[in-house]
């Protein structure tokens, strides 16, 4: 897996090609395009990296490096409220799923290579890192569960000393200072997704690639357990 370096040229919220773009969805729903291709499109064509947009701020580029199209899909989404089956929107939004069949390749094309390269930053540096994280944490439980130690005291602590090397409020801690946040006792879900990447950056540069390529098929099979899991899903993993 590569960590791309380069970035989305930084633009103000909703540029005038992204209200371009916003038009151009509409448009294409309402010429009777599938919803779902034209909103693949539209993100493919969408340049802010980060906005405010009914007192929001909604950053689509983590670290500059991992693109979360579903929160782009939740905006676009937005836009579009009406011109689209409920059911179709909540099932994209809440489970991140398409309401058909679509090849990688397919949806490649349609989001353009660089983005789905910053896809695939996202995918492994937050879905499959937040995977890789309930895996240990499960295995800690059933550990003490065997055990005869029920209690779930320090159990999710455990996980990330036994992924990382240290518990996850040090870690935390760390990261918080090495970006120049502060320490509250609250986190955004934002600031969740950083630091979830900054764990995946961490882990690599930690351990040796056999223990990298291990914990990643580890972490793969623990999504592809999750509820409600599809084919579809799987299409669009790596």
């Amino acid at each position: 897996m590569t960590i791309l370096e380069n970035q989305w040229q930084i633009s103000p919220p909703t540029t005038t090609g992204d209200a371009e773009a916003i038009r151009y969805l509409k448009q294409a729903i309402r010429r009777g395009e599938p919803w779902h291709l034209a909103l693949l499109e539209t993100i493919g064509l969408w340049s802010a990296t980060e906005e405010t947009y009914h007192d929001r701020t909604y950053r689509y580029l983590i670290a500059g490096e991992a693109f979360d199209w579903l929160l782009l899909a939740e905006r676009l989404c937005d836009e579009i409220d009406g011109l689209l089956p409920d059911n179709e929107k909540t099932t994209l939004l809440f489970h991140g799923r398409l309401p058909a069949n679509l090849s990688t390749e397919k949806f490649k094309g349609l989001i353009g290579d660089r983005k789905y390269r910053q896809y695939l930053n996202y995918f492994y540096g937050i879905t499959i890192e937040e995977a890789l994280i309930l895996a240990v944490h499960d295995e800690v439980r059933k550990e003490r569960w065997v055990s005869g130690y029920n209690g779930e005291h320090d159990t999710v602590h455990d996980a990330y000393q036994r992924i990382y090397g240290a518990t996850k409020t040090a870690l935390l801690t760390q990261f918080r200072r090495g970006n120049s946040h502060p320490q509250r006792r609250s986190t955004s879900l934002t600031e969740l997704k950083e630091f979830t990447y900054w764990l995946f950056k961490y882990r690599l540069k930690q351990c040796d690639k056999a223990r990298v390529a291990s914990d990643t098929r580890k972490a793969l099979e623990r999504w592809r357990q999750q509820p409600g899991f599809t084919p579809v899903q799987s299409a669009l993993s790596p």
